[in-house]
């Protein structure tokens, strides 16, 4: 009998100001620029864990809007889960989990994000719920 495959599951924000920037974060632990998100804990609701992650991450209070699109890293067996949010309350600064904090246009998003992550962002701006899967840097197919 095969053995289950395991996946962990994960959440992002996507915080989109009225001008159209995005609050990104530089993660402590591998200095890539990211969305605020991570891991779902067990007894929480994908929009609670949004609004965790984020206010751990930035400090910043937000909003869920919608659900944007789900995003497989195939290497690790990681499910992510990335909502599209607005800002509620609250000032973004840096935290134990990112060392810097900042609005990005999207242009300064692909240059500035391996295309994995960068693409979460960009699918955030349109209606479409986007599924999709990545090597850890890159998509695959």
């Amino acid at each position: 009998m095969a053995t289950t495959p395991k996946h962990s599951i994960s959440v992002a924000g996507i915080v989109i100001k009225a001008d159209g920037q995005v609050l990104v974060i530089k993660r402590c632990d591998t200095g890539q620029w990211e969305p605020p998100g991570g891991v779902l804990e067990l007894d929480e609701s994908f929009e609670d864990g949004v609004r965790r992650e984020v206010l751990e991450e930035t400090g910043l209070l937000v909003t869920v809007e919608c659900f944007s699109g789900v995003y497989k890293n195939l290497s690790r067996g990681v499910v992510a889960l990335v909502f599209r949010c607005r800002r509620a309350a609250g000032d973004p600064h840096p935290t134990a989990e990112a060392r810097e904090v900042r609005w990005m246009t999207t242009e300064q998003v692909k240059a500035s994000m391996t295309p994995a992550f960068a693409v979460r962002v960009l699918d955030a701006f349109d209606e479409d719920i986007h599924s999709r899967a990545h090597d850890g840097v890159n998509l695959v197919g």
